[in-house]
């Protein structure tokens, strides 16, 4: 092998001849000079400590950002199971809270024998109003939101009839209570009637304010209706004396009683025991003296004992 070598200013050469040993070597070192390069320049990547991305740290740290990840995608898949769980079960139990509802008010009207169709609980109230702008978009409601929110208008709607069948059956309540109507012993005869009688003392003519039940000695007395105790106590002719209020301008009294059992400002039920039949005060025997005041009149009472009650 021969190399040539010029010089470029005199124009002269010079040639270098290289034996077999020599030239084995150069060609060794030319050829194996870039694996060599490359060799060194891997081990310098290996070694740096620059958060290189093919490193060993650099993997592990990316398979646990992975494991990571897949753990928080199950914790809120769990969720999201659990949620719709209980959102399934909310409906369940607003829909067994509707049937309870429906069914109360069906028994509630047909007790209260309501014109029917006044309160139909197997329908949706009528409803109505101008058109306002909408605070949602239906579209955007998902269906377990929009069936739970369906249920509580419907239970809304079913509470708003059932608190004004109540007020009305409350109402009804209390006139059904304050409505004079019965005899104020339950067993007795009636002895004397209301109007002109002639007066068991003197033998004259005279007017009767009320009407006389006889009766056993210590028989219940009872209120007629509902009302406040406004007298109870003695009267030097009606004896042992109960007066009771009963609004709207009408009044009860019993007299002649052995003794009462309330006192003034007791509020007493239709029914209530008040007094025992006596024959205190201006009375020939047991009785109950019975009278009906309106606006402060008396009133003939048969027409209140004979009346039905409600």
């Amino acid at each position: 092998m021969k190399i040539i070598i010029l010089n470029k200013h005199h124009g002269q050469s010079r040639s270098i001849s290289i034996a077999g040993w020599t030239r084995a070597f150069l060609s060794v070192c030319l050829l194996g000079m870039p694996g060599v390069l490359c060799a060194i320049g891997y081990n310098w990547l290996e070694t740096q400590d620059n958060g290189d991305f093919f490193n060993t740290e650099s993997r592990q740290a990316l398979e646990d950002e992975l494991i990571a990840q897949k753990e928080h995608l199950e914790k809120t898949r769990q969720e999201a199971e659990a949620q719709l769980s209980a959102l399934t079960m909310k409906i369940a139990e607003m829909q067994a809270r509707l049937v309870r509802l429906d069914a109360l008010g069906e028994r509630l009207t047909t007790v209260a024998k309501l014109e029917e169709g006044e309160f139909d609980f197997s329908q949706p109230p009528a409803v109505g109003g101008p058109e306002t702008a909408a605070v949602t978009q239906a579209q955007s409601t998902p269906e377990l939101i929009r069936i739970i929110d369906q249920l509580s208008n419907q239970i809304e709607n079913r509470e708003q009839q059932l608190e004004t069948l109540d007020a009305l059956l409350a109402k009804r309540k209390i006139q059904d209570d304050i409505f004079i109507a019965g005899r104020p012993v339950q067993k007795g005869w009636m002895a004397s009637r209301f109007g002109r009688r002639t007066d068991p003392f003197t033998g004259n003519v005279a007017f009767h304010a009320g009407v006389d039940f006889a009766a056993r000695e210590g028989t219940d007395v009872i209120s007629v209706a509902a009302g406040v105790v406004t007298v109870a106590g003695r009267h030097p002719e009606y004896g042992n004396m109960v007066e009771i209020n009963h609004g709207n301008g009408y009044a009860t009294r019993y007299a002649h009683n052995k003794s009462n059992l309330v006192k003034v400002g007791d509020v007493v039920k239709k029914g209530q025991i008040i007094a025992l039949v006596g024959s205190t005060g201006r009375s020939t025997g047991p009785h109950v003296h019975f009278e009906v005041y309106k606006h402060g009149r008396p009133v003939d009472p048969a027409t209140y004992i004979h009346r039905a009650s409600r």
